[in-house]
């Protein structure tokens, strides 16, 4: 990760960072996570290199983190859905604390695109 952030300005970092943080309330109130990854569509556009790595990273989180639930939920009845469904909203909260702390940092997420953590 690279500390590039002398184009960034404030409003932009803001955004950013409410995504992330309506991406963790989406863990009580669904609704939130849902208007983060359309917050996070509309502003990669015209966004810092570094911006965009965060925006892709939202992006990315919020596509993978459904696709997991939705394994998840389908192989609870075969009891491994549960360690599934445990593994995403690990996984989930990780990603975002780590986006958080890089975007505090003014670092791009190096691989926004990461299956892992």
């Amino acid at each position: 990760m690279s500390n590039t952030n002398l184009s960034m300005n404030p409003a932009e970092l803001g955004n950013a960072n409410l995504i992330y943080i309506l991406y963790l309330v989406g863990l009580v109130l669904g609704i939130t996570t849902i208007v983060g990854v359309i917050m996070a569509y509309v502003s990669k556009s015209g966004a810092s290199p570094v911006l965009i790595s965060h925006y892709n990273n939202q992006i990315n989180v919020f596509w993978k983190f459904l696709l997991y639930c939705f394994i998840g939920g389908l192989t609870a009845i075969f009891l491994v859905g549960f360690f599934i469904l445990v593994f995403a909203l690990v996984w989930y909260i990780v990603r975002v604390v780590k986006g958080m702390q890089a975007l505090a940092r003014g670092d791009a997420i190096s691989r926004p695109g990461s299956w892992g953590f």
